[in-house]
């Protein structure tokens, strides 16, 4: 069980990473904070967009995140199940990445009570090829695994989510 208390540099979840596989950093508080947003929004799914940049080079292609944004989950009638961020809050993400000079690296989100694996819906309502998407699985109020995945492909057709390894950097989140 993915319990947040590896050391600083350690593969936690969510694939092999290694060579040709994508990489996704996180400041050990971004980390803690989803989960802790997912533990406060049960038994509601919680969303939001993590910020940062992209890393190539070196034989590690991902995402190196900086700053998360917590949202509210707008979805009427199924926040237990599905999340939706409003489009005037997304806007207001966006803009924020401007200001700190980084880009909407990906986006979070909790399972409560489902396993930390992208469903069919969560495929469906994916739109930001080449961005990251993590799940916390939420049991019983309590955040239990986080994995990751990034959303390949080259158009909407033929996207699909590849696991990404989560390396957790002892550091703190860039103000």
């Amino acid at each position: 069980m993915d319990t947040g208390k590896q050391q600083s540099g350690s593969i936690l979840a969510g694939g092999t990473g290694g060579a040709g596989g994508s990489v996704l950093r996180l400041p050990r508080p971004v980390y803690l904070d989803l989960r802790a947003h997912g533990e406060e929004t049960w038994p509601c799914e919680c969303c939001g967009a993590l910020l940062g940049h992209a890393i190539q080079g070196g034989g590690t292609d991902g995402w190196q995140v900086d700053w998360l944004v917590r949202a509210a989950n707008v979805r009427a009638g199924s926040s237990r199940d599905r999340y939706e961020i409003a489009p005037e809050e997304l806007l207001r993400i966006v803009l924020e990445a401007d200001k700190r000079g980084l880009e909407i690296a990906g986006f979070y989100h909790s399972h409560p009570g489902h396993p930390a694996e992208p469903s069919s819906i969560d495929l469906a309502e994916a739109h930001w090829l080449g961005c990251c998407y993590v799940i916390t699985e939420v049991a019983e109020g309590k955040a239990a695994l986080t994995n990751a995945f990034l959303l390949a492909g080259t158009r909407e057709e033929d996207k699909h989510f590849e696991p990404q390894t989560i390396q957790i950097e002892d550091r703190s989140a860039d103000p």
